[in-house]
């Protein structure tokens, strides 16, 4: 671990990141076991995967947000809001653009429903696509707590930013296990299924540096992209994660989230 913690912010977020993306592909290593996975186990990992990514959002993000408001001498509520705000609307915006594209794909395949092979091809870089696009602010997020070290904040430290990329990284297990496996049922080989399952998890690296490098080279504005990443997780929490968790077992839904929460909150304290 002293070789880690010897590194720069820059090359911390990166690694931390490549190790969010693995776990990606190790859930979309499934395909290569099964066809499917029982609904409610995956229910249960979406439900915990939400609850450590509200929890982490708190803890790693907003709340170093609000107190580098206080070093700075801005106020701790407005910009904090704002920025959480901000982050809160961008996913919402991409998640309307992406429902926009999606239509489009679909209104085309109709007009060439007999070629299948086309159909799959966009179904399939649809499913990526919408998954990557919430995979870039948890990259984000990772790279800003890793630069927010390097910046001083007092409650911004390797542990917690450890804690959030661990979290992140627990939570995106069932998340290449949702692409890979959906493309296998609909006939598509298993190493293609796996293709698609752990490239929705490579822009994290790519957002992570990205995050860092803002965050250590405007130190005035790290406020509002802590709190941006926050908001962006929350967001993807509340129009990803948990729609699609509580489609049938709402109860199985909470109990992870409940988990997923208490973990976070355990890791938060033990490593920060």
């Amino acid at each position: 671990m002293e070789w880690f913690m010897n590194l720069t912010p820059i090359m911390q977020g990166l690694v931390a990141t490549i190790f969010t993306w693995a776990i990606t592909a190790l859930g979309a290593c499934l395909v290569f076991f099964f066809k499917t996975v029982d609904r409610k186990i995956l229910n249960c990992m979406l439900g915990f995967g939400a609850g450590v990514m509200v929890a982490a959002s708190f803890w790693s993000l907003l709340n170093p947000a609000i107190e580098l408001c206080s070093e700075l001498g801005y106020s701790q509520i407005i910009l904090p809001a704002i920025g959480f705000f901000t982050g809160g609307v961008f996913i919402i915006l991409a998640d309307k653009m992406m429902d926009k594209y999606s239509y489009g794909v679909i209104t085309q395949s109709d007009e060439i429903a007999r070629d299948s092979i086309v159909q799959k091809y966009k179904k399939s870089i649809l499913l990526v696509v919408a998954v990557t696009l919430h995979n870039i602010p948890e990259g984000l997020a990772v790279g800003v707590a890793f630069g927010g070290v390097a910046a001083g904040i007092p409650s911004a430290t390797i542990g917690a930013a450890m804690s959030l990329a661990l979290g992140i990284g627990l939570q995106n297990f069932p998340e290449g296990a949702a692409v890979s496996l959906p493309l296998r049922r609909e006939g598509l080989s298993r190493t293609k299924s796996f293709f698609y399952g752990q490239a929705s998890g490579i822009v994290e690296p790519i957002a992570g540096v990205l995050g860092a490098i803002a965050a250590m080279s405007v130190r005035s504005m790290l406020p509002f992209f802590l709190a941006f990443s926050a908001g962006a997780m929350i967001s993807v929490v509340g129009s990803e994660l948990l729609p699609e968790a509580s489609i049938e077992n709402k109860a199985l839904t909470t109990i992870g989230l409940i988990l997923g929460f208490i973990t976070m909150m355990i890791l938060d304290v033990a490593l920060g």
